[in-house]
């Protein structure tokens, strides 16, 4: 079975192992038990790169939500240029 199949099979699922609070945490120990579970066949190299496939997908998607640090939509100050002291 190719990898992105996998990828994209379990990302469509993602409302299923995610809950009502997704958290990225979360979803990567709920990932590593379906994967477990229903892909057993997989190396665990082929099970880290599904794991960060659906991460990223799921991310992609804004799945965990965003978290800003100040205002998001400020202009960003100018750096000062060297001699401006």
């Amino acid at each position: 079975m190719e990898l992105n199949h996998i990828i994209a099979e379990i990302t469509d699922q993602a409302d299923e192992f995610l809950g009502d609070k997704p958290h990225r945490d979360h979803a990567q120990s709920a990932l590593e038990t379906l994967i477990e579970r229903d892909y057993f066949e997989l190396s665990a190299a082929n099970r880290t790169t599904v794991i960060a496939g659906v991460l990223a997908a799921l991310e992609a998607e804004e799945r965990f939500g965003m978290e800003f640090v100040g205002d998001p939509f400020k202009d960003e100050p100018e750096p000062e240029k060297e001699g401006d002291a």
